[in-house]
C-alpha cells in the first residue's frame, strides 16, 4: 500500500480500493480511503492537517478516559477486593500496598500502552507500530522523564526497588530482543512473558514482607511504587481525579433534599464554575477541549469512588448507565459489528440491550433512593471498568489506524511512528505526573514509577497482545524486523538500562542534575541516530 503516492494522483482512489494491503483493520472510519479519494490531491496538505488534529484529540480521549474513568474505578474494584492500600492494619498494608501498585496501578497508568499494543498487534502489519512505541516510550521514559525528576529535584534513589525493576526490565527486553531475532513467537514465549510478570508481582511483595521483617517495626516502610507517599492532607490537595472537576469540592453544609433532575444535570455538567474562575487561561483551553470527551464519558461510564461517602452514587445518571454501558459495549466491539447484527434478520442487537436495559433501569429507579446507594452498588464499578476499557479500545484502535495512514502519506516505517509519535503520546501522561510529583518532594516515588511502570508496559503488552492473536490452528505469531531501525531501537533501550544500573549504584544512588542531563542527551543521541536510519543516511553496506 506504500506504493500509492508512486502512482499518479488520479489513481490514487482505484489502488486504494483494489488493494488488500489498503484495507484498515477494525475502526469507524476509513482514513486512507478519506485521505486518498475523498479529498482532492491539491488539499493533501489540508487532511494531514485535519489527521493530525485528530490524532491529538484521540491523545486527549486515551488519558482523560485512563485518568478520570479507567483509574477510579480500579481503585474501587481493589477496594472491594481488600486490595486497597488505605487499611488500617499494618501487616495487611505491607503486602497490600504493593501489589495495588504493581497490578491495579500498573494497569491504571499503562492502560493507553497495553491497548494499543493490542490492538496494533492485531494486524502483521502494524505491528511494528506495536514494537516501536514499546520499546520507544521505554527509551523516552528511563531517559528523559526520569533524567528530568534528576534535573527537577536531586535525590537519593531506593536502591533495592530501583536493582530490581532496572533487572526485571533488562530480562524482558532481552527476551524481546530473543523473539525479534528469532522472527516469531509462540503460546508457550507469550505466557513466559505474563508469567514473568507474575513473578515480578510476586516479587516486590516478597521483597516488601522481607523489608518489613528486617525493620521490625510496626510502621510500613514505604512500598516501591510509593517510596514517599504524602500525608492525607497533602493527597486532598494534590489529588483531583474525580471529586474536584465535577462540582463535588463545593458542598454545602446542611443536607438538602435535591431532586432527581437536579442530580441528573449537576452531574453532567464536567466543569466547576469556582474551579473555573481560579485557573489560568491554558488550563481553560485545555478544558474546553476536554469537555465534550468528558460529557460523553459521563453519560456512558459509571464511576465508583469509595472515598466519597455516598460512593459517588447518582441514582438517576447510574440507572442511565445501566442502557449506556450495555449499548457502548456492542456498538464499539468490533466496530459496532455485534450491535448491528439483526437477530433472525428482523430484530437488531442494539434493540434488545435498548429494551432490556431499559427495563432493568427503571427496574434499579424504583427500588433505590438518591441519598443511599444499594449495597450492589460496587457492581458499577465492574461496569465502569468494562465501559471505559471499551472506550480506550476503541480510541487506540483509530490511532493505531490514523498512524499507520500518516505512515503511508509520508512513506514512513511503522517503527518509527511507534518510537515517536504514539510513545510521546502514551507518555506525556506520565512526564506530567512524574516532573510535578518530583517538584511536590517526592523525586523517589516519581523515578520508581519510570521503571516499575513500563515492565507492566512490555510484559503485558507483548504477551497479552500475541496471545490474543493466537488461536487453535495457529499458535505462533511472526514478528520479523522490518528494518535495522528496530535493531537500533532495542539495542538503545537496553544500552540505556546497562547505563542506570552502572551509574546509578556508583553514584552511591545519589543522582543530581549531571545524572538527568546525561540521560537527556542520551536520548537526544538515540532519537537523531533513529530518525538517520530512517532517511537512509545509515543504513547496512550490501555484502
Amino acid at each position: 500500500c506504500r506504493e500509492v503516492r508512486k502512482h499518479n494522483s488520479s489513481e490514487w482512489c482505484r489502488f486504494i480500493h483494489s488493494n488488500p494491503d489498503c484495507q484498515l483493520e477494525g475502526g469507524f472510519l476509513n482514513y486512507l480511503q478519506g485521505v486518498f479519494c475523498v479529498f482532492p490531491p491539491r488539499l493533501l496538505p489540508l487532511a494531514v492537517t485535519l489527521y493530525a488534529l485528530w490524532l491529538l484529540y484521540l491523545f486527549i480521549i486515551l488519558g482523560v478516559t485512563a485518568e478520570k474513568f479507567f483509574c477510579p474505578n480500579l481503585s474501587a474494584i481493589s477496594t472491594n477486593l481488600k486490595l486497597s492500600h488505605n487499611v488500617a492494619d499494618h501487616y495487611v498494608f505491607s503486602l497490600t500496598s504493593p501489589l495495588h501498585g504493581v497490578t491495579f496501578l500498573a494497569f491504571g497508568n499503562g492502560a493507553p500502552d497495553v491497548f494499543s499494543a493490542v490492538v496494533a498487534f492485531s494486524d502483521p502489519r502494524t505491528a511494528g507500530l506495536a514494537i516501536g512505541a514499546i520499546f520507544g516510550a521505554g527509551v523516552f521514559v528511563t531517559t528523559v522523564v526520569a533524567g528530568g525528576i534528576a534535573l527537577v529535584k536531586p535525590f537519593t534513589a531506593a536502591s533495592r526497588p530501583f536493582l530490581r525493576d532496572v533487572i526485571f526490565y533488562m530480562v524482558a527486553v532481552f527476551l524481546t530482543f530473543l523473539v525479534l531475532y528469532f522472527g516469531r513467537i509462540t503460546l508457550g514465549e507469550a505466557l513466559g512473558y505474563l508469567g514473568l510478570y507474575v513473578f515480578y508481582v510476586f516479587t516486590v511483595v516478597l521483597c516488601t514482607w522481607i523489608h518489613r521483617r528486617q525493620r521490625g517495626e510496626g510502621v510500613t516502610p514505604p512500598g516501591p511504587w510509593e517510596p514517599e507517599m504524602p500525608t492525607d492532607t497533602e493527597e486532598g490537595e494534590s489529588s483531583g481525579t474525580n471529586s474536584g472537576d465535577y462540582g463535588e469540592e463545593y458542598r454545602p453544609l446542611l443536607p438538602t433534599q435535591e431532586t432527581s433532575l437536579h442530580i441528573l444535570t449537576s452531574a453532567l455538567i464536567p466543569l466547576d464554575y469556582r474551579k473555573w474562575r481560579r485557573k489560568p487561561w491554558y488550563w481553560r483551553v485545555f478544558k474546553v477541549f476536554k469537555m465534550p470527551v468528558e460529557l460523553v464519558l459521563l453519560l456512558t461510564v459509571p464511576v465508583v469512588d469509595p472515598d466519597k461517602d455516598d460512593l459517588n452514587w447518582k441514582r438517576p445518571l447510574n440507572c442511565l448507565h445501566i442502557l449506556t454501558s450495555p449499548l457502548l459495549f456492542v456498538l464499539t466491539l468490533k466496530s459496532g459489528t455485534y450491535g448491528l447484527y439483526q437477530i433472525q434478520g428482523v430484530f437488531p442487537v442494539w434493540a434488545l440491550i435498548t429494551l432490556v436495559g431499559s427495563v432493568l433501569a427503571i427496574i434499579i429507579f424504583c427500588i433505590t433512593s438518591n441519598e443511599e446507594p444499594p449495597k450492589y452498588h460496587c457492581v458499577f464499578a465492574f461496569l465502569g471498568f468494562l465501559a471505559s476499557a471499551m472506550w480506550i479500545n476503541a480510541a487506540a484502535t483509530e490511532l493505531v489506524n490514523i498512524l499507520r495512514t500518516l505512515g503511508i502519506i509520508f512513506q514512513l516505517s511503522n517503527t518509527v511512528l511507534g518510537l515517536t509519535l504514539l510513545a510521546w503520546g502514551n507518555s506525556i501522561g506520565d512526564t506530567f505526573s512524574n516532573i510535578t510529583m518530583a517538584r511536590q518532594g517526592y523525586p523517589r516515588m516519581a523515578f520508581s514509577a519510570c521503571f516499575g511502570g513500563i515492565i507492566f508496559n512490555i510484559l503485558v503488552g507483548v504477551g497479552l497482545g500475541c496471545l490474543l492473536q493466537m488461536s487453535s490452528s495457529q499458535l505462533v505469531v511472526k514478528l520479523e524486523p522490518d528494518s535495522l531501525l528496530v535493531w537500533i531501537l532495542a539495542g538503545a533501550l537496553g544500552l540505556s538500562l546497562v547505563f542506570s544500573f552502572v551509574l546509578v549504584p556508583g553514584q552511591c544512588f545519589q543522582l543530581g542534575k549531571s545524572y538527568g542531563i546525561c540521560l537527556i542527551l542520551y536520548y537526544l543521541a538515540f532519537l537523531c541516530v533513529a530518525l538517520l536510519t530512517e532517511f537512509r543516511v545509515i543504513h547496512l553496506s550490501p555484502v
